[in-house]
């Protein structure tokens, strides 16, 4: 320990004292080493100015004007405080905290490019199986069974630990799951109808949705620049939508039917799921499970099996066996891109996880048009980057307010 200590000039006069107060007292006292004398190989501190301690009651470090106090023969109270001016730091604290934001930041990093990549490659998978098999009902339920099924595996193999539930949470995860269910047909049956690009031009006017429903329904009040940053949202969608050379009406409301789905998923979520102790991958593997046992029942009565038997004999003549591998794959990683998107939750703050969002739409319009060779209009394209603008605006603005209010915004 490297430190300094300040003393008063008078050495500590045991013996002295003890003699004028009691001649019959003599405690015998070890001698104590130097504070600047200790040192510890498993304490490290530095210290930019002094420690005083002040004298204990009892006992005299030093004295002024020649006023000794009186000493306590019986029950001596030893009281000692000590204090370190301000300004103290260290130096292998500093270290160890940079190292933990240079690996936190790195960790983040990670999350987003995987969560990018994975969104990515399943949108061109899945539109290449609603391409070759135009059956968003069966399409969407296969997605939901592939997910559970990785899931319940995982936690039989003890890959990844069960959660502990109870009814109480499928009770609050029941209204999330049917806005779920019915967020992610929708938008599969927006994809089947129209350009990936489009669809997801669409999807990025979610936030607009979110605080009409917060607004209107919930009674909720934003500040002017949120309402503000909305018009460029909604500007470019629209603008986006009347200049689309392949606009199918069908595709078009089912983007807009699964922002206002989503829009209620989070509500519900936000409400239902406050205290839980369910991590974010098990939140979702559970939330699929209870997707899948609704959305079941309506896609055979919607679908049926007689008509994907068809389809997918058709389908099979014209791809061949990789349109079974298609179908494995869109199933796959429409899992895994929700997966990491809720674990990311756990590591990342609102607003971060947003601004990843609103970069995801932008890797998923860019690529899919390199793919499918998708013709865009320049007035189509400006479209579609004022409304990502407006949603990368509302996060700064939305998420700004929400913290200086503590309130949430959807």
């Amino acid at each position: 320990m490297i430190s300094s200590v300040k003393q008063s000039s008078v050495a500590i006069g045991v013996a002295d004292l003890v003699g004028r107060q009691s001649p019959s007292l003599r405690p015998r006292m070890a001698s104590v080493a130097p504070l600047s004398a200790i040192r510890s190989p498993s304490l490290s501190l530095l210290t930019r100015k002094p420690l005083y301690l002040a004298s204990p009651e009892g006992f005299v470090f030093g004295f002024r004007d020649g006023i000794v106090p009186a000493a306590k023969p019986r029950g001596l109270a030893f009281k000692c405080e000590a204090y370190e001016a301000d300004g103290s730091e260290s130096v292998e604290v500093s270290h160890q905290e940079s190292r933990s934001a240079t690996a936190q930041k790195v960790k983040i990093g990670i999350y987003f490019a995987t969560w990018w990549a994975l969104n990515v490659v399943f949108n061109i998978y899945n539109k290449k199986v609603l391409n070759a098999f135009p059956y968003p009902w069966l399409t969407s339920t296969l997605s939901l069974a592939t997910g559970s099924l990785m899931m319940l595996i995982s936690w039989a193999t003890r890959i990844a630990e069960a959660p502990k539930t109870d009814f109480n949470f499928w009770k609050a995860l029941a209204p999330v799951a049917v806005a779920h269910t019915i967020g992610h047909v929708a938008a599969t049956v927006s994809m089947s109808k129209v350009a990936v690009s489009f669809t997801h031009i669409i999807k990025s006017g979610e936030p607009a949705f979110s605080v009409l429903v917060s607004r209107f329904l919930l009674g909720e009040t934003f500040p002017v620049p949120v309402y503000l940053s909305l018009l460029p949202i909604i500007g470019g969608c629209a603008l986006a939508a009347v200049t689309e050379l392949n606009f199918n009406m069908t595709g078009f409301m089912g983007a807009m039917i699964s922002n206002v789905a989503f829009v209620f998923r989070n509500i519900f979520s936000k409400r239902g799921m406050k205290g839980t102790s369910v991590s974010g991958m098990n939140y979702y593997a559970c939330l699929s499970m209870l997707s899948l046992l609704i959305l079941t029942p309506f896609a055979i009565a919607i679908e049926g099996p007689q008509m994907w038997a068809a389809g997918w004999q058709t389908a099979i003549s014209q791809i061949g066996p990789h349109f079974i591998w298609w179908v494995a794959a869109q199933s796959v990683f429409y899992h895994l891109y929700n997966q990491v998107s809720y674990m990311s939750l756990d590591e990342i703050s609102p607003l971060t996880f947003s601004i990843g969002n609103t970069m995801k739409r932008i890797s998923v319009i860019v690529s899919s048009i390199i793919i499918f060779h998708t013709p865009v209009q320049p007035i189509n394209a400006l479209g579609a980057a004022i409304a990502i603008l407006g949603t990368f605006l509302y996060s700064q603005i939305g998420f700004g307010w929400q913290y200086l209010n503590g309130s949430e915004l959807g």
